[in-house]
This record gives C-alpha cells, structure tokens and sequence, in this order.
C-alpha cells in the first residue's frame, strides 16, 4: 500500500504547529501510521539549514540565496523521510512543502514563478501532496499572534527573520496562496484560521474525514 502526502500551509501566526500537532493525534487515534515532520528541517541537515535561513541577523541573504537553501533542505528531506515513509504506506504529515517555496519567495519576494517551477520539476519532480491544507488568515492577526507568542513564551523564542518581514510582504504571501488554492481546489483546501483553536480543528478534521473517505473507497488507504 503507498502512504499519502498530506502538507500544513499558511501566514506566519495562522496555529499550522497546534493544528499538526492535534491532526497527528487524530490519525494516530484512527490507526493510521503518521510521520510529522516540518520544513526547513525534518532531518539533521535540513536542521543545520532551518538556522541559517530564520537567524534574524541573516539580513544581508539574497531571495536566491535563501529559494536555493530552502530546496538543498527540501531534497534531503524527500530524501531521508518524505520518499521512504510514503513508499512504507505511512502518512507523512509536513508542515510547509513546495506551495510555501511559490508563496514566500515567489509572490511574497518576487522570484520569478517560472523559474522557481523549472526549479521545482528538477529538484522534487513529480512528488507533489495528496492534500494540502491552507490555514487562511489575515496576516495582521497573524503577526499579532506572533509577537505575543514571543512575548509570553517563558524563554523569548525571538521572531526569525522570515517572520520579520513587512506586513506587506506577508499580504502578498497570502494572496499566493490564494491564487494556488484557486488554481487546484481539488489539493489545495482553504480553512478558515481566524478562530479558536478548537474551532480551526473542527474545521480541519472535515477536510481530513472528507479526504480519508475517498481515498479509503479507492482502496488507496485501509
């Protein structure tokens, strides 16, 4: 039996990590065998690469510099978790894929969409998430949610250097994915992320019974 590749997308501060986190347990509980795991990182180097690319003294990184970093991660992650999990029949539920690579350096910084595809097809090919959940909110509520985050954590997390961009660099990010989620609304689902957490989970186990459903009539998931 092959796995399923499900992603978590969204504006900085949209609760992706409190929704992966509930989700893995929902499809523990159903018996399912899940991988969670997160992008940039997942694997040790892709770790070593996740500091680099959110140190908020990285300031002088060039979009071409961090778009090339972000896919050195990506490859090996396919490489050591995503591809071997999937190809086990596992459900390897990721925080960020390649929609966030189209929604932060693309629409968000202005890296040309055409070359970041061309990028894309040689470097992870035809591997692409079952499903893709978009947390939607508005990122000024999102980066609200972040500095408090920072300001109430017990020891300051700090806010990384993606999170630090302007506010209108994330409204761009989040007309990105938008658009995608217009151009495949059979992956790409929109949940409205602007509730409570038990609210947003509500929402989310929807999409995810809706999409267990399908895939267990095909014979895909049992």
């Amino acid at each position: 039996m092959k796995g399923k590749f499900i992603s978590v997308e969204g504006v900085d501060g949209s609760g992706k990590s409190t929704q992966v986190a509930l989700l893995g347990e929902y499809l523990h509980g159903k018996n399912y065998d899940v991988v969670i795991t997160q992008e940039p990182g997942g694997t040790a180097i892709g770790n070593q690469i996740r500091e680099v690319i959110l140190n908020p003294d990285n300031r002088k990184m060039t979009d071409m510099t961090e778009v090339l970093l972000y896919v050195a991660a990506r490859m090996q992650h396919i490489h050591e978790v995503i591809a071997p999990a999937i190809s086990e029949g596992k459900i390897v539920l990721c925080s960020r894929f390649i929609d966030s690579t189209f929604a932060y350096q693309g629409y968000g910084a202005g890296v040309k969409l055409d070359f970041l595809q061309k990028l894309n097809d040689m470097t992870v090919g035809n591997l692409k998430p079952d499903l893709t959940i978009v947390y939607d909110l508005d990122p000024t509520k999102g980066l609200d949610r972040v500095a408090e985050r920072s300001e109430s954590a017990a020891v300051s997390l700090g806010i990384d250097r993606m999170e630090s961009k302007d506010e209108l660099f994330h409204q761009r990010v989040r007309a990105g994915f938008l658009k995608m989620a217009q151009e495949e609304p059979e992956r790409i689902m929109l949940v409205d992320a602007s509730g409570s957490v038990e609210n947003v989970f509500e929402k989310t186990k929807s999409v995810i019974d809706r999409f267990l459903l399908r895939h267990n009539r095909e014979g895909e998931l049992l």
